[in-house]
């Protein structure tokens, strides 16, 4: 029986998968071009396929993609909150896992906490993928780096900054570097640097990543400029944060310390005015419609990887 593929993080993933899935991806899309959103892949990889989504936060591009993604690989979908479930109401994460390894064929999940997912796993005998937790989003950071690599070629030898909060979807990119070979610059405030650990691994698996004093510091020279929202769900102190990242909005003037032919990534949703402006989330180096659309290609590669371990 072969091993199953669970999806948690990017740093688990040999760097050979890492590049399969994001190649799997382009493919995916490229032979989309012109059919309607509903259309099914010729290969099918999720026929006959259900695969669970559950949701303890809410969400616009997680729901909407992963629910294409499926249908689009000839499966179907099954969406909860915790509160439709019973895991809501204290059943313990592992009751909950070996239940639906025996009604579904995979389960997505955005977590409040990371170490739910992995308890999740540990016990599931069917895939497992991590729709975002406080940890982490590699699904996020699979679908910003196939939109680089559609505008500007591979990601190998390029340099990324980012600029705010040392968040989760930061803690990817750190994870994704030693993978695919880019140099990372990160600019945070002090009291909001990533996770040390995540920086040390990486920098051990030979990745170029450090973190330095200012965003100017970071976008010189860089050819992608990335940031998210200072304040996620959850976070409680909304007016301390707006202190702290006050400095590190990206504007036309920090694009301006960037390459020429830079690009400008954000998840989504942004708080214009707040961490970026206007006039670099809708100028012309910002790929950020490309990047929302890319969560259906990226996560159908993931799925179609997990199932066929």
């Amino acid at each position: 029986m072969s091993q199953v593929r669970h999806f948690i993080d990017l740093w688990r993933l040999a760097p050979e998968d890492v590049r399969a899935i994001l190649e799997d991806a382009k493919r995916r899309k490229a032979a989309r071009v012109g059919k309607p959103k509903g259309w099914v892949d010729l290969d099918a990889p999720g026929r006959d396929r259900v695969l669970a989504m559950i949701f303890e936060k809410n969400s616009t591009r997680t729901r909407f993609s992963f629910d294409a993604a499926i249908r689009q690989l000839g499966g179907s979908g099954i969406i909860a909150t915790a509160s439709d479930m019973q895991l809501g109401r204290g059943e313990p994460v592992e009751d909950t896992a070996r239940v639906l390894s025996r009604m579904v064929d995979a389960v997505m999940i955005r977590a409040n906490r990371h170490e739910d997912v992995e308890r999740f796993a540990q016990v599931s005998s069917i895939p497992v993928i991590n729709g975002l937790t406080d940890k982490s989003h590699p699904c996020q950071i699979l679908a910003d780096l196939q939109t680089y690599e559609e505008h500007r070629g591979s990601v190998t030898g390029k340099t990324f900054a980012w600029v705010g909060d040392g968040n989760n979807v930061c803690a990817s990119f750190i994870h994704a570097a030693p993978k695919l070979g880019f140099k990372l610059k990160i600019a945070t405030p002090a009291q909001y640097h990533p996770d040390l650990y995540d920086l040390t691994r990486a920098q051990q698996d030979g990745a170029d990543v450090k973190i330095v004093e200012t965003p100017q510091e970071a976008c010189e020279g860089a050819d992608c400029v990335v940031t998210d929202t200072w304040v996620s769900m959850g976070d409680l102190d909304y007016d301390a944060r707006m202190d702290a990242f006050e400095a590190y909005q990206v504007d036309d003037a920090l694009m301006a310390l960037a390459n020429p032919d830079a690009v400008f990534l954000h998840c989504l949703p942004a708080h214009r005015g707040e961490e970026v402006t206007d006039s670099v989330i809708d100028g012309p180096q910002s790929l950020i419609w490309d990047e929302a659309e890319n969560r259906i290609h990226a996560q159908k590669a993931v799925l179609a990887w997990c199932l066929k371990g």
